[in-house]
């Protein structure tokens, strides 16, 4: 039934670096699948981490090769099976690699939805809208840079939210950037920072009160990611919002955080969550429990973000939007025709499958040999 399954590393630089508390990027490697089959269908995936091993337990390197050493044989000695089973498979037989395992339900879902002629939004539950809105990270971490760079964005009718990465720095000369950016760029404005885990409970208090104070709408992830218990206390104690990110990693911590009441927005990342299905399960987990919704990214490339796209289209609650922008952050195109992004929001292909063509020799010039 499955012809071939490809595992391939792209290396793209950055339109400028990109700083982080878990790291600095100035390339990014994509990460993407192509599975092919015996009756002529293509399908792609990704699964595309955040510097190295810095975000979390994949690499690029261990990704690649584990799909090529046991997804991949695996998939290929399966006959006669739709994809839920195929998925039922590789589970019993491969643990952890969520990265890994979005890849390839993402590729087997574009086939299955080209099969049917439809997009791949509509066989996840049907798309809700045809746009999603898309925030910009300012994250040179240049004061004026990052204000320059967000009054360039808004001109421009592409973005006007505003996600700033901190936690590299002290608390005090995190707040006081954060701030000096808000006061800047105006009250209509919103901004929201991600801290990466990097702060103890009690920085945070000392952080958030001030971020709250100063008008800043949302806090991502801002202690350890095992610290639960952190997380509840932040969340009860005070009125801005915080989000949950490198905490959730699919629908059983989604279902932890929302027992706990230790988030009240959940970032809904695919890969992070496992897969497509997998990300619509956290969805409804979150919209039981009362709790928002934004869509997260891996800062992938166009495959893994219109995947994303396709999912976070079918939320009933989309409160906090998306920061889809990828693509935007890197210097080379590999689509034939590029995502469209325009009024501030990213528009989702109408066509079956994903709704995207690869530039397959603009690819192979940038992967790696």
């Amino acid at each position: 039934m499955y012809k071939t399954i490809e595992t391939m590393l792209v290396e793209i630089p950055t339109i400028r670096p990109h700083k982080m508390a878990v790291a600095t990027m100035q390339t990014q490697t994509l990460v993407l699948v192509k599975i092919t089959t015996n009756d002529g269908f293509t399908g792609w995936g990704e699964a595309t981490t955040i510097g190295g091993l810095g975000y979390g337990e994949e690499s690029p390197e261990s990704i690649k090769t584990n799909i090529d050493t046991y997804f991949s044989p695996l998939l290929k000695s399966l006959y006669g099976l739709n994809i839920a089973q195929i998925m039922q498979t590789i589970k019993k037989n491969i643990n952890g690699n969520r990265f890994a395992k979005c890849a390839i339900q993402t590729a087997l879902l574009d086939i299955h939805a080209q099969r049917l002629a439809l997009p791949l939004s509509e066989i996840l539950g049907g798309r809700l809208r045809d746009s999603i809105p898309v925030l910009w990270v300012l994250a040179s971490g240049d004061t004026e840079k990052d204000i320059a760079e967000a009054q360039k964005m808004i001109e421009a009718k592409r973005h006007n939210i505003f996600k700033l990465k901190i936690g590299s720095r002290s608390v005090e000369a995190d707040v006081e950037h954060v701030l000096a950016i808000k006061k800047a760029l105006g009250k209509d404005i919103s901004i929201r920072v991600d801290v990466n885990r990097a702060w103890s409970e009690l920085e945070a208090i000392k952080g958030i009160q001030a971020l709250q104070d100063g008008g800043i709408d949302l806090i991502e992830q801002p202690c350890a990611i095992d610290n639960i218990d952190a997380m509840q206390r932040l969340t009860r104690k005070f009125d801005i919002a915080i989000m949950a990110d490198e905490s959730l990693m699919g629908p059983n911590t989604a279902f932890q955080l929302a027992k706990r009441n230790a988030a009240s927005v959940f970032a809904v990342k695919v890969a992070q969550s496992g897969g497509l299905i997998e990300s619509c399960e956290v969805g409804k987990i979150a919209q039981l429990a009362g709790i928002n919704l934004y869509g997260g990214t891996m800062l992938e490339g166009p495959v893994g973000t219109i995947a994303s796209a396709h999912v976070f289209s079918t939320f009933d609650n989309l409160a906090y939007g998306t920061e889809l922008f990828g693509p935007l952050l890197l210097t080379e195109e590999i689509l034939k025709t590029p995502l469209q992004y325009q009024n501030f929001e990213l528009q989702i292909p109408q066509s079956a499958g994903l709704g995207i063509e690869l530039d397959e020799s603009k690819i192979d010039h940038l992967r790696h040999q």
